[in-house]
């Protein structure tokens, strides 16, 4: 994967259009959001989501104590065996659409909890 476009995490200031705008930023296209920074993220349909995709997700576990997924514009539940990697990584996850995930991140970010967030963009 490619470099982060911040090497921290931020709040997320506005969504929609098919992007995101962050620490006075603007990135077209869905965003993986971990402690190290804010990643591009090659998702752009939920079908698309796999174990692959989350592989930075894993790999930082132990930094993080809760991952949320912006599932884009339709509400969409975990699969059991994604559900289950999840719980092996010793992380809880949640799924709701981008405008919701949005939200909950910042608010959470700004509780200072240890949490990720992967936010697929919506029109």
């Amino acid at each position: 994967m490619e470099a982060p476009h911040l090497p921290r995490q931020a709040l997320i200031d506005a969504h929609g259009g098919g992007g995101f705008r962050f620490a006075g930023m603007s990135h077209r296209g869905s965003l993986l959001c971990l402690p190290d920074g804010i990643w591009p993220w090659p998702i752009s349909d939920i079908a698309a989501l796999s174990e692959d995709a989350l592989a930075l997700v894993f790999a930082r576990s132990g930094d993080l104590d809760f991952f949320i997924i912006g599932a884009g514009a339709t509400p969409w539940v975990i699969p059991g065996p994604l559900r289950q990697r999840f719980r092996d990584a010793h992380l809880s996850v949640d799924s709701m659409t981008t405008g919701p995930a949005v939200r909950t991140y910042n608010v959470m970010l700004m509780e200072s909890r240890r949490v990720g967030a992967g936010l697929i963009a919506i029109d």
